[in-house]
């Protein structure tokens, strides 16, 4: 397939303060075997040497798009940025420490293009801890491919209670113009409630192969609140919060019906009991500790 023939691939790199990772990330993006390609980098309101890196990176290949904020604009409205000012059919997030696999924006292309249908495609993605391990796991279920939206959620909401390994949407190539369409609110949790909406949009695919690396490491909930900007009460509250925002979405998502609308709802509520359960269990688990003086 030819530059000419093949749909512009956007990959959006938001970040503030990483200059001295920008160029391992830029480059695994302009190593991608696929054709016709573009990356956006919104750097919001960088105070280290991120400017300099990315307009000398920009100058070297026209590929690369370079936006500055002229104040920090957020974590959350600095991706929104990077997604609206793209100009690909598909895009992706990459973060300021992630990589890609060289076949990754081929292999993604080519799922869509065989299936017009699809708003998103996932891939296995390996995770790099603080202490050099690295994990990974494989997804293997299908529901998340079906024409019908509830089975689709209802699986969506499943993986929230698993773990963060099997899939990410966040980190996925999305149909631009499905993702940008989407309402999103800076709180605790948006990602969890994105990938709902997202769920609802339209069928996934996956590709079980490990096309990407992240680094991962594991913050309290007050210290997500803090680099998010949002209020630290919410860290008190952020399942309530979550699903009043998902119940909220479920009534107004396009293209429900009534009973879709009920069965969503359900869904959700299910979601929530499960999730305050493990929540209360892990409270129990911890005060029961602090009284026999075990940590």
């Amino acid at each position: 397939m030819t530059n000419a023939e093949s749909p512009l691939v956007s990959i959006g790199l938001p970040v503030r303060n990483a200059g001295r990772d920008i160029e391992k990330v830029v480059k695994s993006v302009l190593s991608q075997d696929y054709p016709n390609l573009e990356m956006v980098i919104s750097d919001n309101e960088s105070t280290d040497d991120t400017e300099e890196v990315c307009r000398e990176l920009a100058r070297a290949d026209d590929r690369i798009v370079y936006h500055r904020q002229p104040q920090n604009v957020g974590i959350l409205r600095n991706f929104q940025f990077a997604a609206a000012h793209a100009h690909g059919t598909y895009f992706r997030w990459i973060g300021d420490d992630d990589t890609l696999d060289p076949t990754f924006a081929a292999k993604c292309v080519a799922l869509f293009e065989s299936d017009p249908r699809l708003v998103l495609v996932t891939t296995q993605i390996s995770y790099g801890a603080p202490d050099g391990s690295v994990s990974t796991a494989e997804y293997h279920g299908t529901d998340l491919a079906s024409d019908d939206p509830i089975v689709r959620l209802r699986e969506m909401l499943r993986l929230l209670n698993a773990s963060h390994l099997l899939i990410d949407p966040l980190y996925a190539m999305a149909r631009r113009e499905t993702l940008t369409s989407l309402p999103r609110r800076n709180m605790l949790r948006e990602d969890e409630v994105f990938a709902a909406k997202l769920a609802l949009a339209g069928p996934w695919r996956h590709i079980p192969e490990v096309l990407a690396q992240r680094h991962w490491k594991h913050e309290r909930i007050g210290t997500i609140a803090g680099r998010l900007g949002v209020p630290s009460w919410q860290s008190h509250f952020s399942n309530t919060l979550q699903c009043r925002e998902l119940l909220s979405w479920a009534g107004e998502a396009p293209g429900l019906t009534a009973e879709q609308r009920r069965q969503a709802k359900s869904a959700i509520y299910r979601m929530y009991l499960r999730r305050q359960q493990r929540t209360v269990s892990h409270k129990s688990r911890k005060l029961a500790r602090l009284a026999t003086g075990r940590r």
